[in-house]
């Protein structure tokens, strides 16, 4: 029979843990794995557990987004990577929504175990992995800043009531040069985004993302104005990003940041915050993750579609 561990965070999510992991386990039985369930207890913990894992033929991570950013952090740092598969549990599921999840996580399990085993890219800030979005500056650190028990109550309105607040603040510019496709660029941004996904908090930013094509998505923002803000916004609905004024778009395998002083916030990496105090980043991709994914969205997010 083979080996599953799932590793669960029960802060995640609004529904039972205990139910749902009953029928998970039932599930996996039935699919053929004998299944070790592991609570996390502590933030940073789902790191260490896939860390000090015996050999696995499949470990399975049940929360949030940073739950699985943990996960993926963990497995990179082993000699014998194992193949990982995610069940989303937490406020936005950006990731869940990318691979053709809906909101049963039942239902995902099932579209998983059922799916194909991928080799997907895996990007680093400074040889700190994320799994689909990093960024700093306007708006991006209400992922972060929201309260866990307002999470708990409101779900993704509690992200929105944020977003109101950070949108009302004066918007701060902080003034960065990059590196990137060998042209070097310097100016005054608002916000800066890393993403190897098509959705970020909830909304669909990208098109033609490859999850396996060695490239990244960059968005670096100039607006600062109440009214180009939403304006920008609107246009993201009917035009692509690349044309909407203030916008900066980039595809690369390799960017390099300067800040010419630390700023206000801390970057975001998969909702989680980074703590640093470094001025200088360099954001690169591995590819050393395969992940066990449902087959709805394959053909539309994977180069490789075997």
């Amino acid at each position: 029979m083979k080996k599953c561990a799932l590793i669960c965070n029960p802060n995640s999510g609004k529904r039972d843990k205990k139910v749902l992991v009953k029928d998970f386990t039932q599930i996996l039985l039935e699919k053929g794995y004998e299944t070790e369930v592991i609570f996390t207890k502590y933030s940073g913990h789902a790191k260490k557990i896939i860390s000090d894992l015996e050999h696995k033929d499949l470990v399975i991570s049940f929360g949030g987004d940073g739950t699985f950013n943990e996960i993926v952090t963990g497995n990179l740092k082993r000699e014998d990577k194992l193949t990982v598969a995610h069940i989303p549990h937490g406020t936005t599921n950006d990731l869940g929504a990318m691979f053709g999840m809906g909101k049963d996580p039942v239902e995902n399990l099932k579209m998983v175990l059922d799916g194909v085993v991928k080799q997907v890219d895996i990007c680093t800030i400074n040889n700190n992995p994320f799994v689909y979005v990093a960024g700093i500056g306007k708006f991006v650190n209400v992922a972060y800043d929201t309260p866990r028990d307002m999470k708990k109550k409101l779900g993704y309105f509690a992200y929105v009531i944020n977003a109101i607040k950070s949108f009302n603040s004066k918007t701060k510019l902080f003034e960065v040069s990059y590196t990137i496709n060998g042209e070097k660029y310097r100016g005054l941004y608002s916000f800066m985004v890393i993403c190897n996904a098509t959705r970020m908090g909830g909304i669909d930013m990208f098109q033609d993302v490859k999850m396996d094509d060695s490239k990244f998505e960059v968005l670096l923002s100039n607006i600062s104005s109440k009214k180009d803000i939403i304006k920008s916004l609107l246009m993201l609905k009917t035009t692509d990003i690349k044309n909407v004024p203030g916008f900066y778009f980039y595809k690369t395998d390799n960017i390099k940041i300067k800040f010419e002083k630390r700023p206000d916030k801390n970057w975001c990496i998969d909702g989680e915050e980074l703590e640093s105090n470094a001025l200088e980043y360099e954001i690169n991709i591995v590819k050393d993750l395969k992940m066990l994914l449902p087959r709805k969205e394959i053909d539309k997010i994977f180069v490789n579609k075997d």
